[in-house]
Protein backbone atom coordinates (compact mmCIF):
# COMPACT_ATOMS: atom_id res chain seq x y z
CA UNK A 1 0.00 0.00 0.00
CA UNK A 2 2.85 2.35 0.83
CA UNK A 3 4.49 1.63 -2.51
CA UNK A 4 1.28 2.42 -4.38
CA UNK A 5 0.87 5.63 -2.37
CA UNK A 6 4.40 6.58 -3.41
CA UNK A 7 3.68 5.75 -7.06
CA UNK A 8 0.48 7.82 -7.01
CA UNK A 9 2.44 10.74 -5.58
CA UNK A 10 5.14 10.40 -8.25
CA UNK A 11 2.60 10.36 -11.08
CA UNK A 12 0.04 12.89 -9.82
CA UNK A 13 1.16 15.63 -12.25
CA UNK A 14 1.71 13.39 -15.26
CA UNK A 15 -0.49 14.52 -18.15
CA UNK A 16 -0.49 11.28 -20.18
CA UNK A 17 -2.53 8.14 -19.74
CA UNK A 18 -1.54 5.91 -16.84
CA UNK A 19 -2.82 2.44 -16.10
CA UNK A 20 -1.86 1.28 -12.64
CA UNK A 21 -1.15 -2.39 -12.03
CA UNK A 22 -0.81 -4.26 -8.78
CA UNK A 23 0.27 -7.84 -8.26
CA UNK A 24 0.52 -9.97 -5.16
CA UNK A 25 3.56 -11.50 -6.85
CA UNK A 26 3.43 -14.89 -5.16
CA UNK A 27 -0.33 -15.07 -5.59
CA UNK A 28 -0.48 -18.83 -6.13
CA UNK A 29 1.26 -19.38 -2.78
CA UNK A 30 -0.41 -16.59 -0.80
CA UNK A 31 -3.29 -17.08 1.58
CA UNK A 32 -6.29 -16.20 -0.58
CA UNK A 33 -8.03 -14.01 1.99
CA UNK A 34 -4.81 -12.03 2.50
CA UNK A 35 -4.42 -11.60 -1.28
CA UNK A 36 -7.97 -10.24 -1.45
CA UNK A 37 -7.39 -7.95 1.53
CA UNK A 38 -4.20 -6.41 0.16
CA UNK A 39 -5.56 -6.08 -3.40
CA UNK A 40 -8.69 -4.38 -2.07
CA UNK A 41 -6.60 -1.95 -0.02
CA UNK A 42 -4.66 -1.02 -3.15
CA UNK A 43 -7.88 -0.73 -5.18
CA UNK A 44 -9.32 1.61 -2.51
CA UNK A 45 -6.21 3.74 -2.81
CA UNK A 46 -6.08 3.91 -6.63
CA UNK A 47 -9.84 4.34 -7.04
CA UNK A 48 -10.12 2.95 -10.57
CA UNK A 49 -13.18 3.71 -12.67
CA UNK A 50 -14.81 2.04 -15.64
CA UNK A 51 -13.13 4.64 -17.86
CA UNK A 52 -9.78 4.45 -16.05
CA UNK A 53 -9.33 0.81 -15.17
CA UNK A 54 -6.65 -0.75 -13.03
CA UNK A 55 -4.94 -4.09 -13.66
CA UNK A 56 -4.76 -6.72 -10.95
CA UNK A 57 -2.17 -9.27 -12.04
CA UNK A 58 -2.43 -12.73 -10.49
CA UNK A 59 0.57 -14.94 -11.32
CA UNK A 60 0.82 -18.68 -10.88
CA UNK A 61 4.35 -18.36 -9.56
CA UNK A 62 6.35 -21.58 -9.96
CA UNK A 63 3.05 -22.93 -11.25
CA UNK A 64 2.38 -23.84 -7.63
CA UNK A 65 -1.31 -24.42 -8.36
CA UNK A 66 -2.75 -27.01 -10.66
CA UNK A 67 -4.90 -25.46 -13.41
CA UNK A 68 -8.20 -26.21 -11.65
CA UNK A 69 -7.04 -24.72 -8.34
CA UNK A 70 -5.61 -21.66 -10.10
CA UNK A 71 -8.92 -21.11 -11.90
CA UNK A 72 -10.81 -21.48 -8.62
CA UNK A 73 -8.56 -18.83 -7.07
CA UNK A 74 -9.10 -16.49 -10.04
CA UNK A 75 -12.86 -16.95 -9.86
CA UNK A 76 -12.87 -16.29 -6.11
CA UNK A 77 -10.79 -13.14 -6.57
CA UNK A 78 -13.14 -11.92 -9.30
CA UNK A 79 -16.07 -12.28 -6.88
CA UNK A 80 -14.36 -10.66 -3.89
CA UNK A 81 -12.39 -7.76 -5.35
CA UNK A 82 -13.86 -4.30 -4.87
CA UNK A 83 -15.04 -2.29 -7.83
CA UNK A 84 -14.76 -5.31 -10.16
CA UNK A 85 -16.15 -3.50 -13.20
CA UNK A 86 -13.22 -1.05 -13.00
CA UNK A 87 -10.61 -3.82 -12.96
CA UNK A 88 -8.81 -5.85 -15.58
CA UNK A 89 -7.90 -9.23 -14.12
CA UNK A 90 -4.64 -10.37 -15.67
CA UNK A 91 -3.01 -13.77 -15.25
CA UNK A 92 0.62 -14.75 -15.61
CA UNK A 93 0.98 -18.53 -15.68
CA UNK A 94 4.42 -20.05 -15.33
CA UNK A 95 5.08 -23.49 -16.82
CA UNK A 96 6.91 -25.37 -14.08
CA UNK A 97 4.31 -28.18 -14.16
CA UNK A 98 3.97 -28.04 -17.94
CA UNK A 99 0.31 -27.02 -17.66
CA UNK A 100 0.44 -23.25 -18.16
CA UNK A 101 -1.80 -23.35 -21.24
CA UNK A 102 -4.47 -25.21 -19.30
CA UNK A 103 -4.04 -22.78 -16.40
CA UNK A 104 -4.54 -19.81 -18.71
CA UNK A 105 -7.55 -21.31 -20.48
CA UNK A 106 -9.29 -22.11 -17.21
CA UNK A 107 -8.36 -18.70 -15.76
CA UNK A 108 -10.04 -16.99 -18.72
CA UNK A 109 -13.14 -19.12 -18.23
CA UNK A 110 -13.03 -18.13 -14.53
CA UNK A 111 -13.04 -14.40 -15.31
CA UNK A 112 -9.54 -13.29 -16.30
CA UNK A 113 -9.56 -10.69 -19.08
CA UNK A 114 -5.86 -10.46 -19.87
CA UNK A 115 -3.22 -13.16 -20.23
CA UNK A 116 0.53 -12.65 -20.09
CA UNK A 117 2.79 -15.06 -21.92
CA UNK A 118 5.77 -15.37 -24.19
CA UNK A 119 6.34 -16.56 -27.73
CA UNK A 120 6.56 -20.35 -27.67
CA UNK A 121 6.88 -20.40 -23.87
CA UNK A 122 10.41 -19.00 -23.78
CA UNK A 123 10.91 -17.44 -20.36
CA UNK A 124 12.04 -17.71 -16.81
CA UNK A 125 13.05 -21.05 -15.21
CA UNK A 126 10.80 -23.68 -16.80
CA UNK A 127 9.22 -21.09 -19.06
CA UNK A 128 6.08 -19.03 -19.17
CA UNK A 129 2.77 -19.55 -20.87
CA UNK A 130 3.20 -20.24 -24.58
CA UNK A 131 0.97 -17.44 -25.85
CA UNK A 132 0.91 -18.93 -29.37
CA UNK A 133 -0.40 -22.32 -28.22
CA UNK A 134 -2.87 -20.61 -25.88
CA UNK A 135 -4.14 -18.27 -28.62
CA UNK A 136 -4.71 -21.09 -31.10
CA UNK A 137 -6.44 -23.19 -28.44
CA UNK A 138 -8.95 -20.56 -27.46
CA UNK A 139 -9.45 -19.51 -31.08
CA UNK A 140 -10.34 -23.11 -31.94
CA UNK A 141 -12.93 -22.95 -29.12
CA UNK A 142 -14.56 -19.85 -30.57
CA UNK A 143 -12.86 -17.24 -28.36
CA UNK A 144 -11.06 -14.41 -30.14
CA UNK A 145 -7.53 -14.17 -28.64
CA UNK A 146 -7.18 -10.67 -30.13
CA UNK A 147 -3.87 -11.69 -31.68
CA UNK A 148 -3.19 -11.76 -35.41
CA UNK A 149 -2.20 -15.35 -36.06
CA UNK A 150 -2.20 -15.02 -39.85
CA UNK A 151 1.59 -14.60 -40.10
CA UNK A 152 2.60 -17.23 -37.55
CA UNK A 153 5.13 -18.86 -39.91
CA UNK A 154 6.93 -15.53 -40.30
CA UNK A 155 6.83 -15.00 -36.54
CA UNK A 156 8.32 -18.45 -35.99
CA UNK A 157 11.15 -17.72 -38.46
CA UNK A 158 11.89 -14.34 -36.88
CA UNK A 159 11.80 -15.86 -33.38
CA UNK A 160 14.30 -18.56 -34.33
CA UNK A 161 16.61 -16.06 -36.05
CA UNK A 162 16.55 -13.51 -33.21
CA UNK A 163 16.80 -15.90 -30.25
CA UNK A 164 18.91 -18.69 -31.73
CA UNK A 165 16.32 -21.04 -30.24
CA UNK A 166 14.38 -23.60 -32.24
CA UNK A 167 10.66 -24.15 -31.94
CA UNK A 168 10.14 -27.82 -31.09
CA UNK A 169 9.28 -29.85 -34.21
CA UNK A 170 6.20 -31.21 -32.43
CA UNK A 171 5.02 -27.85 -31.15
CA UNK A 172 1.21 -27.70 -31.35
CA UNK A 173 -0.05 -25.88 -34.43
CA UNK A 174 3.29 -24.69 -35.84
CA UNK A 175 5.80 -27.48 -35.34
CA UNK A 176 7.43 -28.96 -38.44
Amino acid sequence: VESMQYLLELTKDFKGKITYQYSPESFSQTDLDFAIKICNEVIDLVKPTIDKKMIINLPNTLEACTPNIYADRIEYMCKKLYNREALIISVHPHNDRGTSVASAELAVLAGAQKVEGTLFGNGERAGNLDIVNFAFNIYSSGIDPKLDLSIIDEIKTMYEEKTNLKVHPRHPYIGD
